[in-house]
């Protein structure tokens, strides 16, 4: 790009940056120099490099969505949480949004992520303890009570049983009289990622395609602003893949989903707004960095040259970001901190637009209160404190880190290659369907995962604590213990919640459920009726479970 066309991109980065709002915030140094709220090539200097690298809000948004950066509005504080039952994890949620969290993030316990019931054989032991336990609507309106879901973005990391939590929480919603066209928020939902690298998922990829597909219409229609699909890359890198794969794989799967909302015949300048994302930030501080910029070049660009995406929303990656939870130790847990707060300034570094701190002692057990709170002050530090919101994408045309984004952006587009060399019919829904059959996303992440495993036991990757500087004047922590009492009591609560619905009410929403599956029609408005009739997590799953089957991992040597 000569240095004219820089010019011109400069002018027009001024332009939307002077009638876009600003924060009412001070924008100096912590010595009191007034900084640029961008920064780009020289006056009159050509530099080829600009094409790729553009201008804040502005395509390939190599260098954020908005040409305010931070100086428009912040990441948002959002909080990963949940353990015990809804009241428990009730006072977990007003304690992050009085400490300046800006939005809830709903961890569920496994039995609810599995689409079991607490009174399941299966469930026994596992209540509430790696998150809270939902077994009926008004295990929701429990979870929510005095928080105004119209008032407060609410996420939800669950995605085999993703539909029945998210009609949940429209009828606890409709329960505090909230405008339900107004509800903001994400559903993971993501079921390619199940299969790819989590394993939680219920049925056959078939039937839960169809109930994201209804599920993005029934947002489409009549939750705008809500986003029902956030296309999962943590899980992958948590299951050992690198940098790359993880963010080829998740960009990969949402070009799926891209396909599957066109297939419905919907507009994709409409529903592809509604598709969120959800990386790692690992410990590689600049990869990290490198990887979500590419990553919003990669999806502008497919977006617009492949799927025909046409205004800047629908070209758009938004994503919300998680530090690594693998890169906690237990050995000497203090240092998890220090950890944390690296990967999470990558995460700010790279633009993120939402943000998870993992705490301390999350390795070992669910945070203490103490340890959340860390957690959550390391992101108002890093917000309020260092500078980082002063300047967008403060490392664009660093030469390290546009090589780094080059190159992960080169690896990404050669595995979105191969994945579709495997499809038999050109999509990328089909290679991905077809390396999930044939096992080869699981073998490309354990290759992976054993090659760093190896450089970790020869020395060549070093972990302080566990493999260098092993002594420690450190003693043990605090955890977090939940107790039985509580699996106990969830059980007896919902027994006798049992008994005080109306059966007859509960069998017929079910039944209606199981005839709508049957058929072609959406599934999302049955299956709130059964919601509202207090059927179950475990019933709505069972019954769908009966009529699709469930889905059996193939067996691999």
């Amino acid at each position: 790009m000569d240095a004219e066309q820089v010019a011109a991109g400069r002018s027009r980065w001024q332009q939307r940056y002077d009638a876009a709002r600003k924060r009412e915030a001070d924008f100096t140094t912590l010595s009191g120099t007034q900084v640029e709220p961008v920064y780009g090539p020289p006056e009159g200097v050509d530099d080829p490099r600009m094409e790729r690298i553009g201008w804040p809000g502005e395509f390939p948004f190599t260098r954020g969505l908005y040409p305010t950066g931070y100086r428009g509005r912040t990441w948002t504080i959002r909080q990963f949480a949940g353990f015990g039952n809804a009241e428990q994890t009730n006072e977990r949620y007003k304690m992050i949004l009085n400490g300046g969290g800006g939005g809830l993030s709903v961890a569920f316990d496994m039995p609810t992520l599995m689409g079991r019931d607490s009174d399941d054989p299966k469930s026994l032991g596992e209540v509430g303890h790696c998150g809270v336990a939902i077994d009926s609507a008004t295990d929701m309106d429990r979870l929510f009570k005095d928080i105004p879901l119209q008032d407060v973005t609410t996420s939800m990391t669950i995605s085999g049983p993703a539909v029945p939590a998210f009609v949940m929480y429209l009828v606890a919603a409709e329960r505090q009289g909230a405008d339900i066209t107004k509800l903001n928020g994400t559903l993971q939902t993501d079921i390619f990622k199940e299969y790819i690298a989590q394993k939680e998922w219920l049925f056959p990829p078939e039937p839960h395609l169809r109930l994201i597909g209804d599920l993005m219409e029934y947002c489409a229609a009549n939750i705008p602003d809500y986003k029902p699909l956030s296309v999962s890359g943590y899980h992958i890198r948590e299951a050992g893949s690198t940098a790359a794969q993880e963010l080829a794989y998740t960009l990969a799967d949402g070009f799926g989903y891209v396909e599957l909302g066109l297939s419905r015949g919907m507009d994709v300048d409409t529903f592809a707004p509604g598709l969120s994302f959800f990386f790692d930030s690992h410990l590689d501080f600049f990869e990290e960095i490198a990887k979500f910029r590419a990553g919003r070049r990669i999806w502008a660009r497919w977006l617009r040259d492949v799927y025909g995406a046409k205004t800047d929303k629908a070209q758009w990656l938004r994503f919300h970001t998680q530090t690594a939870g693998v890169s906690l130790t237990a050995q000497q847990p203090y240092n998890n901190v220090v950890r944390t707060a690296v990967e999470a300034l990558a995460a700010i570094l790279g633009g993120t637009n939402s943000l998870h701190t993992n705490a301390l002692d999350e390795t070992l057990a669910l945070p203490t209160e103490e340890s959340a709170e860390i957690a959550l002050r390391t992101q108002s530090v890093l917000m309020e404190e260092i500078g980082v919101t002063n300047v967008a994408d403060p490392l664009g045309g660093s030469w390290y880190v546009e090589a780094l984004t080059d190159d992960i952006e080169r690896q990404a587009e050669e595995i979105f290659a191969r994945i579709k060399e495997m499809s038999p019919d050109g999509t990328m829904t089909g290679g991905i369907l077809r390396g999930i059959e044939d096992g080869w996303f699981m073998a490309e992440i354990a290759d992976a995962a054993f090659e760093y495993q190896q450089k970790l036991e020869k020395g060549e990757k070093k972990i302080v604590g566990v493999n260098t500087l092993t002594d420690t004047v450190s003693g043990e922590l605090e955890i977090l213990r939940v107790s039985h009492e509580v699996e106990i009591e969830q059980v007896e609560v919902l027994a006798t919640r049992k008994t005080q619905r109306d059966e007859d009410r509960v069998r017929r929403t079910l039944t209606a459920l199981v005839e709508a599956a049957r058929g072609t029609g959406g599934l999302i408005e049955p299956m709130l009726e059964a919601a509202r009739a207090e059927a179950t997590m475990g019933e709505i799953c069972h019954v769908l479970r009966d009529e699709w089957g469930e889905y059996r991992e193939p067996a691999r040597f």
